[in-house]
């Protein structure tokens, strides 16, 4: 046990009535979840249940992109999961982490760094059908659940992307590039992991990996079909981010140059008199028309003279 008293090496296993449940001892059929696990979990997975060292240190490598190898009696799939965090700003960021999957001697482990989505909603009841003692099925219904949270997410991006762009026209500030940054970086590591999942996918399809029974089949094409479809919407949102991001930029230049635009005339139409009044205020007898009145309707006609060049000559650019 550890914090919380929660054990972070969990055995399930597939009842008669096909209910994911909790027990206290593995056997054949059953499913290990490892989360976080500490030394000594990691020390009982090698010592207790003879699992690789290198295959256990590659499952708790966060860097470690999506394969598939085989080492004597145990096999290693490590697939790239998506995760969403809510950032104090409100904003959501998108990223992946891996699940290590590990056959051995007809068990399942999964082992994950932290709390990972795919294995919530399997222990939710949100994947359904799963059954422990079919192991090629168990694996293949995780990945398509990945598959399936991979598209949520990137419609998730696409209504923030088209969100920000109702703003497009009023846009003077970069806060606007800033969010769109964000959401092409996380459409750069959906992306990435998606077509790492791909090649494994394609490695487990060969069969030479993982036996392969024929309603598996079924399965893997439905989840390579998924994949595949993420990848074509990953590609065709980050084209439009892109593009959403360059007109941005110009829509921002464009809006910036209005506003120093006014400040100019501003401050042109606001010299004219002041230079006028800073001419009959200087101490000479030699200057003409001397009354008060005339510095203010020159400084006026002046004012009103350079209104309507300035107003044309903007009307000429346009």
């Amino acid at each position: 046990m550890r914090k919380g008293d929660v054990h972070m090496i969990n055995i399930y296993k597939t009842s008669e009535v096909n209910r994911l449940e909790k027990v206290d001892y593995a056997d054949a059929g059953c499913w290990i979840a490892v989360t976080e696990p500490s030394s000594q979990e990691i020390k009982t997975l090698i010592d207790q249940y003879g699992l690789d060292t290198d295959f256990i240190k590659s499952s708790l490598d966060d860097e470690e992109t999506s394969r598939v190898e085989r080492e004597d009696d145990q096999t290693l799939i490590i697939v790239d999961t998506p995760e969403s965090e809510l950032r104090e700003d409100d904003t959501v960021v998108y990223y992946t982490t891996p699940l290590a999957i590990i056959i051995k001697d007809n068990m399942i482990f999964t082992i994950t760094l932290r709390k990972n989505t795919v294995i919530d909603d399997l222990l939710k009841g949100r994947i359904r059908g799963v059954t422990t003692a079919h192991r090629t099925k168990f694996v293949l219904q995780l990945m398509l659940r990945a598959s399936a949270i991979y598209l949520l997410y990137l419609r998730q991006i696409d209504k923030a992307s088209n969100a920000i762009e109702q703003h497009l026209h009023e846009a003077t500030k970069n806060q606007e590039i800033i969010q769109l940054l964000e959401l092409q970086k996380s459409l750069v590591y959906l992306s990435t992991s998606l077509k790492s999942n791909e090649t494994s996918l394609n490695k487990i399809l060969r069969g030479r990996v993982i036996k392969l029974y024929e309603d598996d089949q079924d399965l893997l094409e439905d989840v390579l079909i998924e994949n595949k479809q993420a990848i074509e919407m990953s590609s065709i949102y980050s084209s439009i981010l892109t593009s959403t991001m360059e007109a941005f930029s110009s829509v921002i230049n464009n809006n910036m140059n209005r506003v120093m635009w006014r400040l100019t005339v501003t401050t042109i139409i606001l010299a004219v008199p002041t230079i006028i009044y800073s001419f009959y205020g200087m101490n000479t007898d030699d200057l003409p028309i001397t009354q008060t009145w005339f510095p203010t309707v020159i400084s006026v006609i002046a004012v009103i003279i350079v209104a309507i060049v300035l107003s044309k000559s903007k009307s000429m650019r346009k």
